[in-house]
Order: C-alpha cells, then sequence, then structure tokens
C-alpha cells in the first residue's frame, strides 16, 4: 500500500513539473511576439527637409507624397531594442537601434512615406533598399543588398558592396555616381555627370543625354546607348569584358581607342590598325563630325562595338 502511494505521490509530481515547464515555455513564446509586433509612427516634416534611414538588416522602401509628414510602418525583428524616429529643424532620423553584441533577429522591414521633395540618405548593412516618387537628393549605401530607385534632376549617389543597383530617371540633367564591388549597375533615362565602376559585374547605360560619361569595369561588360553631348567627353575602361557603344542622335567627336587583346569593329568606317606586329593590341583613331567632343576607350580583355544609330 505505501508503495503505491509513494507511486502515485511521484507521478502527480512529474506532471505538475510537465506543465510548469510547459506553462513557461508558452511565457516565453508571447513574450518574443510581443517584442515582433509591428510599429507605426507618424511625425511632422518640412516639405523639402532630409529624411535620414539607418537599419541594419531586412528592407527599406521609401515613397513621396504631398503630405509635410513622415510616416513610418516597421515590421521589427524579435531581437531589435527600438525604432527611432524623431525630427531635429528640418531633418527626420529613422534608425532601428540594435544590440552591439547581438546581431541574431534583427532583421526588420520598413516602408517609409516621406515628403516628395525630401532629400535621402539611406544606410543598410544586410537589406535592399527601394526608391518612388521622391525629386531631392539621394545618398545611398548598401554593404550586401540592391537598390532601385528613381531620379528627377537632383544628384544621386548609390553603393553596394554585394548587390544590383538599378535606377530610373526621366532624362534631367543631374550628377549620378554609382558604385559596386560585386553587382551590375543599370541605369536609363539618366542625363548630365554620369560615373559609375563595377569590380564585378556588367554595366549598363540605356537612354538619356550627357555631358559626361566616366565608366569603368574590372570584371564586367559595359554597354552605353545614348547621345554625347556636342562638347561633351566619354572615358571608358575595361579590364576583363566587351564594349558596346550605341550613340544616339548626331555625334562630332574625335575618337581615341585601343584594345590590347580584342578585336574592334567600327560602324562609322575607318578600320583599327595593329599596334605592333608582335602583339595582338589594336587601336584606331579618327575624327567624326566637326570633332568637339572627346571619347577615349580602352579595353585589356574584350572585344569592342562603336556604332550610332
Amino acid at each position: 500500500m505505501a508503495e503505491a502511494v509513494g507511486r502515485a505521490y511521484r507521478e502527480m509530481n512529474m506532471r505538475y513539473r510537465y506543465t510548469k515547464l510547459g506553462l513557461t515555455l508558452l511565457i516565453g513564446l508571447a513574450g518574443q511576439m510581443a517584442l515582433a509586433d509591428d510599429e507605426e509612427h507618424m511625425i511632422e516634416a518640412a516639405p523639402d527637409g532630409t529624411v535620414t534611414v539607418s537599419n541594419v538588416a531586412g528592407s527599406v522602401e521609401v515613397s513621396g507624397w504631398s503630405r509635410s509628414e513622415v510616416a513610418v510602418a516597421a515590421d521589427l525583428g524579435s531581437g531589435v531594442e527600438e525604432l527611432i524616429v524623431e525630427r531635429d529643424g528640418d531633418n527626420v532620423l529613422i534608425k532601428v537601434k540594435v544590440p552591439k553584441r547581438n546581431s541574431r533577429n534583427i532583421s526588420s522591414d520598413l516602408i517609409i512615406q516621406v515628403p516628395e521633395n525630401s532629400s535621402l540618405e539611406v544606410g543598410a548593412v544586410s537589406a535592399d533598399i527601394e526608391i518612388a516618387d521622391v525629386y531631392g537628393e539621394q545618398r545611398l549605401h548598401v554593404v550586401s543588398g540592391d537598390i532601385v530607385t528613381e531620379a528627377y534632376g537632383e544628384d544621386l549617389q548609390a553603393e553596394s558592396v554585394s548587390g544590383d543597383i538599378e535606377i530610373d530617371g526621366d532624362r534631367q540633367t543631374m550628377h549620378a555616381r554609382l558604385s559596386s564591388v560585386s553587382g551590375d549597375i543599370e541605369t536609363s533615362q539618366l542625363s548630365g555627370d554620369f560615373e559609375a565602376t563595377s569590380v564585378s559585374g556588367d554595366l549598363v547605360i540605356a537612354d538619356g543625354s550627357y555631358e559626361r560619361v566616366q565608366a569603368n569595369t574590372v570584371n564586367g561588360d559595359l554597354a552605353f546607348r545614348g547621345e554625347l553631348e556636342s562638347d561633351g567627353r566619354m572615358d571608358v575602361e575595361t579590364i576583363n569584358g566587351s564594349v558596346d557603344i550605341d550613340f544616339t542622335g548626331d555625334i562630332s567627336a574625335r575618337f581615341d581607342i585601343e584594345t590590347f587583346n580584342g578585336d574592334i569593329r567600327n560602324c562609322f568606317g575607318p578600320d583599327s590598325q595593329r599596334t605592333s606586329k608582335y602583339a595582338p593590341g589594336r587601336e584606331l583613331k579618327f575624327t567624326e563630325g566637326g570633332g568637339t567632343a572627346r571619347v577615349t576607350i580602352r579595353t585589356l580583355n574584350g572585344s569592342l562595338t562603336l556604332c550610332r544609330d
């Protein structure tokens, strides 16, 4: 009899401990879910001020609207300390604050609306950045992630260490400076002063009218289709990659082209010449029209095509 009572007592005690453990786990899970709840913020902003965004991981989507307010909808990771949304004069700061020593569960998605004439400064470590309908200057930096944005005649700087960059413009004169260490760069309808560098990735410049083009790739092809203004300047250089230049509209320029190991196809007429009978290099120098602009192209390993519509 005593043995049976003892066994029943031990079973009750074990069930109690399992029930307590289950309740503890449920409470902990509920706490984590509460930490990951969405947040929404609204703050007044200058119609043409600066909005600075910082997000370590996740995504950043920014769009412009006609209101003088900044709205933020955030899906925060459970490891995030807090979301900071504050204004100082004409500047609005949006920052996902994370612990210094713990990078777990910090991925956060931000959807932000800003006054359409705002200037933007967006920085991220591991996050994609997407911008639409914002007409001010933009400075976009990401370590690992893609950048997709639109340009409306104001200066634009976009840098990605590992990720693609895609930009659509409206042919307004501007200064664009783009760089990607590992990723493609693709632009459309930009105009004015253009600089782009890709270490490992293709570079595509489509349409637009340019005063100056400076484009370089180390391992990647380079393609340009657009207008070069009558007094413009184009400097193109690739190490390992082909070059395809297609001018639209009238072109008046002096051409200085050289390849170390690759063919040159010239739709304008003159043929390229060997730089040496002992080396595979070729060069091509000629003038088209009045020769008011200047085009310099250098390739180390890759073919080159030069044409016009």
